[in-house]
Order: structure tokens, then C-alpha cells, then sequence
């Protein structure tokens, strides 16, 4: 069965999330609350930060449930 996933774009890259990998540690939260925030839906979103922001968190994810996915360049 894939892998269940969630993107999450703000043109520049997509945050791709997929939950059954998540341990739940919450560093995404910790460490930029303002675009990780669980209590609400969609629980991330991009426009609160700069894009090298999130990258930099996300990074940062110790399962690998967030990744960075950047456009294709033709």
C-alpha cells in the first residue's frame, strides 16, 4: 500500500508530509510555530515564514515525514 501524502506549497517549494512516517517529536513546531501549528487546518502554512526559513526547518525532522520537494526547472 503507498505511502499516505500531504502537499503543502508556496510556489517557490512543496512540503511534502507524510503522517504514518511522523513520530510526532514536534521539532517542526518548536522550531517554527508559526507555520507548523497543529491545533489548527491545514496544520502548515507556508506564507508565515521565508521560504530558506522552512527549508531550514524542515531539514531539521528526524523521521524524514517532512521533505522538500522544489519545482521542476525546464
Amino acid at each position: 500500500m503507498p505511502i499516505k501524502t500531504h502537499h503543502y506549497s508556496n510556489g517557490k517549494i512543496t512540503i511534502v508530509w507524510k503522517p504514518d512516517v511522523c513520530v510526532h517529536s514536534g521539532i517542526c513546531a518548536k522550531g517554527l510555530a508559526e507555520v507548523f501549528n497543529p491545533r489548527i487546518k491545514p496544520w502548515i502554512d507556508l506564507s508565515k515564514a521565508e521560504t530558506e526559513q522552512i527549508i531550514n526547518q524542515v531539514k531539521k525532522c528526524p523521521s524524514g515525514a517532512l521533505s522538500i520537494k522544489e519545482p521542476d526547472i525546464t
